[in-house]
């Protein structure tokens, strides 16, 4: 399963062409596309209008979401927070590090553009798609 994190949602959506969204547009149906909760509340949170609300709703509803808010996971997110911490790197984005510590665990691999996910990916074994 690849999670598919916000930004790249956002850019495919509004049809910008990046390496991620070009992926992203490929592989929809050939491989299994997935995301979190927290990244279908970032991605709707930031729709302006109903119909496009609507819109993307169904769109993004028709893809496994997954729900990543138990207490395992939080004391996990906190536990690779603090690990990264001794090891001299600042995660600055709570959200990231709940997304990334449930990729871990769960054995998902992540598309994002995002440099907030690189600690984890070079130091905690998140694994990466990289287009």
């Amino acid at each position: 399963m690849v999670i598919v994190d916000t930004a790249i949602w956002v850019d495919y959506f509004n049809g910008t062409n990046t390496p991620e969204t070009e992926w992203l547009d490929r592989e929809v149906g050939r491989q299994e596309i997935g995301l979190t909760d927290l990244i279908l509340c970032e991605v709707l949170q930031g729709v302006r209008s109903d119909s496009e609300f609507a819109a993307f709703r169904e769109q993004l509803l028709e893809f496994e979401v997954f729900a990543i808010g138990s207490v395992e996971t939080a004391v996990a997110a906190a536990e690779n927070f603090r690990e990264l911490r001794k090891r001299g790197f600042r995660v600055r984005k709570t959200i990231d590090c709940l997304i990334a510590t449930f990729c871990i665990r769960e054995g998902h691999a992540l598309l994002h553009r995002d440099r907030d996910y690189d600690v984890f990916e070079k130091n905690l074994g998140l694994q990466v798609v990289h287009p």
